[in-house]
């Protein structure tokens, strides 16, 4: 039987310790070669043998593309948790290289002397069933909870999650025996045995006995690699094809590992046998019409949401389906638990038109836009719908260096931003957390650490890519489709997906970095006081204020936290020396950084929201006495555990209102709250709501229909409102802020 799997060849190099470097030599030829895999016999308990897994790491720092793993390992001188946390390991640090043999075990006597348990076959059998259990638990990184497995010769009680592989590693098991194969057929990824220990009819078999178990349990038979230990078969490299073609057609290998330690016989190897064997097997699966293995296992297609035409994803971008090995990385986002039905993740705008194409076909279905993932009012995740998410549009170019014209794809992050731009003495204000994706941001407006300065992100964006609802690619800036370029600075999100930003930056040095934190009696003084020394500052001070309720017994601590843009010491004393005259200061940190080192405050890694964020956000022109005391109220009710100010004003009150899309440019602050409870928050929102005016649409997670016109005074809602019928008559982007059309 073929089974459909794309051919790959490997080898099977002697880990001999007589000379280290020969097996490595070995390593790098096959990789010369053309191989897709070279892999070590494991024997612990062999001194003239390197430990297997040390050999492993060594080569794959010393190579570059070619797959590495054990065949097979020692399961019963291996604790299969550390198995788990080695394997991911390396697999993370080789770039998704590695793949895991295991074996039951066998030699129990030198076993025994290395100080592992002597068992019987079945036992044997029992604990490598345990094992595998255990790794693939420690390796599922999708729930919180430790991990817990009771077996009789393995088990872990709340140990934690991680670290998840590179890829999803298969578990390739070496087997002969029923149990075994029973077992490979029930939970293995790949049956790995050698041709030299078979007689004939063992392949027919064995083949019989992992497709009969892996039906018991409802998988797919064609779900399991059949990989196969050969010899040269034959001196002459087309008979040896042919026989290895042989083994593919009628017996359904798929990959074959070549044992033997001449560099010559593996060059010719890689060069000309598997070319060979391709060739034949690809002629034959043409006139069969063999159908190709399905990437997927049963168990994955199971997971697929109803509605969604999955098999319908254009050729080439890549997607995501709840049941893949990748997808508890991107179903939910910073703060927000998510269980989307397909997330899609193009690499070039012309995916992304196909990607926007794919949502056209469900309009039924819910469709977020992600850059980041960072955003709390955005739905860059939801239940059953569909995602395109930017991360692979990254890319980060420098277009003219005298004018400080730089292209940025919105997958990028703002930390990754800032970095590159500190090469060249530049620096564009991003919000206050490294980890926010451009695309967001750069479409909402863009409050940062350098906005009184230097005005919000959208105030730097020059030109910009945009795919539109009907999936086509255009170009818009001030004088080429002026309304579009209005709209994307500060309604982005509601008009199409913005493939790359074209921002002028700022020339800034080192800043100050200021971190303060005071104890504070009468908070709704503190925060009269905050207002004022912010409104009276020179433009170069962007601080924001950070509180939460009162703790019983506990003194309020209120944080203030920003930048000084200026290199000189005094003048940071200077600017910050008001602040301290409001509240014994009984924290701080004030340091001449880079603006790359302020904004390195971000982990780039998968984010875990949980849950739904409720959040409210509100402009404000001054912090009155009355405002105060309506935060110093609703701190106090310990309903909102995090309360932020966030000063805008300054250059930002330099663009004339109708400017862009984000309006309320009158405003000196940016207010935001958080909460656990919806009904509570809002509640305490309410109180404060009659003093503000506006909002900042990234940082309310509100559905009222009401946000909308808070968010757009009425000239400018009604323009957008033309603008979506022009550019998005049906509403395609509807999940975000989503403006009706004229």
């Amino acid at each position: 039987m073929d089974y459909g799997h794309r051919l790959e060849f490997g080898s099977f190099i002697t880990p001999s310790a007589a000379d280290p470097e020969v097996p490595v030599a070995l390593a790098r030829v096959s990789e010369a070669a053309g191989l897709d895999l070279v892999t070590f016999q494991d024997h612990p308990y062999q001194p003239a043998f390197l430990d297997t897994w040390t050999l492993m790491t060594f080569v794959a720092a010393r190579t570059d593309s070619i797959r590495i793993a054990p065949n097979v390992l020692n399961v019963p001188l291996r604790p299969p948790a550390v198995i788990a946390r080695s394997a991911a390991s390396l697999d993370l640090l080789s770039g998704g290289r590695f793949d895991l043999g295991l074996g039951a075990g066998g030699f129990w006597d030198a076993i025994e002397a290395m100080g592992g348990g002597r068992l019987t076959p079945g036992q044997a059998v029992t604990a490598l069933e345990e094992a595998i259990d255990v790794i693939r638990e420690l390796w599922d990184t999708s729930e919180r909870r430790g991990a817990f497995t009771d077996g009789r010769f393995h088990r872990v009680h709340g140990a934690k999650r991680g670290p998840r592989p590179a890829h999803d590693v298969p578990i390739w098991i070496g087997a002969y025996k029923p149990r075994m194969l029973a077992l490979t057929g029930r939970k293995g990824d790949g049956w790995l045995p050698s041709l030299g220990y078979m007689k004939p009819g063992d392949l027919d078999r064995g083949n019989a006995a992992i497709d009969e178990a892996a039906e018991s349990v409802g998988r797919d038979p064609r779900e399991i690699r059949r990989l196969l230990n050969v010899g040269p078969l034959a001196a002459d490299p087309a008979e040896f094809a042919e026989r290895l073609a042989a083994l593919a057609i009628e017996d359904g290998i798929s990959t074959f590992i070549l044992a033997g330690d001449d560099p010559r016989l593996l060059q010719q190897y890689g060069e000309e046998v598997a070319p060979a064997v391709r060739e034949i097997v690809a002629g034959v699966r043409a006139e069969r019409g063999t159908a190709a293995a399905s990437s997927r296992s049963a168990a994955a297609v199971s997971a697929r949401r109803a509605g969604i035409a999955y098999d319908d994803v254009p050729p080439g971008l890549h997607a995501i389906e709840p049941g893949d090995f990748g997808y508890a990385d991107v179903r939910s986002t910073y703060m927000r638990g998510g269980a989307p039905g397909i997330v899609l993740q193009p690499d070039s705008p012309a995916q992304v038109a196909d990607a926007v194409a794919f949502a056209r076909r469900h309009p039924h279905l819910p469709l977020a836009v992600r850059s980041g993932g960072h955003g709390i009012s955005g739905r860059s995740t939801n239940d059953g719908g569909i995602v395109i998410d930017l991360r692979r549009l990254n890319g980060i170019e420098v277009l003219d260096e005298e004018r400080r014209l730089v292209r940025i794809g919105p997958g990028a992050r703002w930390m990754e931003v800032a970095a590159a731009l500190g090469e060249h003495g530049w620096a564009l204000s991003s919000g206050d957390y490294g980890g926010v994706g451009v695309g967001g941001l750069a479409t909402a407006g863009g409050i940062g650490f350098l906005a009184r300065r230097h005005g919000l992100t959208i105030d730097h964006l020059r030109a910009a890519e945009v795919v539109l609802a009907d999936g086509s690619l255009v170009r818009t800036d001030a004088g080429t489709r002026p309304d579009l370029f209005w709209a994307v600075r500060g309604a982005g999100a509601n008009i199409g997906i913005v493939t790359s930003f074209e921002f002028e930056v700022d020339e800034v040095d080192h800043v100050g970095w200021a971190q303060l934190a005071f104890q504070v009696d009468d908070l709704a003084a503190f925060l009269e006081g905050y207002g004022r020394i912010v409104e009276s500052a020179p433009r170069d001070l962007t601080i924001f204020l950070l509180a939460g309720g009162p703790r019983p017994g506990q003194p309020q601590v209120v944080q203030l936290y920003g930048v000084v843009d200026s290199d000189d010491p005094d003048t940071i004393i200077a600017r910050l020396q008001p602040f301290a005259e409001l509240a014994p200061l009984v924290q701080q940190s004030v340091q001449l950084a880079s603006y790359p080192q302020v904004m390195a405050n971000a982990d780039l890694g998968p984010q875990q929201g949980a849950g739904e964020p409720h959040s409210r956000s509100a402009l404000i022109e001054h912090i009155t006495p009355a405002f105060a005391e309506a935060v110093a109220r609703m701190l106090a009710s310990g309903a909102i555990p995090f309360f932020q100010l966030r000063a805008v004003g300054g250059a930002v009150s330099d663009v004339a209102e109708d400017a862009t899309a984000y309006a309320h440019r009158s405003a000196n602050f940016s207010v935001v709250a958080l909460g656990s409870n919806a009904d509570r928050l809002d509640a305490q929102w309410r109180t404060l709501a009659e003093h503000t005016t506006g909002m900042y649409l990234s940082f309310d997670s509100s559905d009222r229909p009401e946000r909308i016109g808070e968010a757009f005074p009425p000239a400018t809602l009604e323009r957008l409102r033309s603008v979506k019928a022009t550019y998005d008559p049906t509403c395609l982007f509807r999940d975000n802020f989503a403006i009706e059309p004229a």
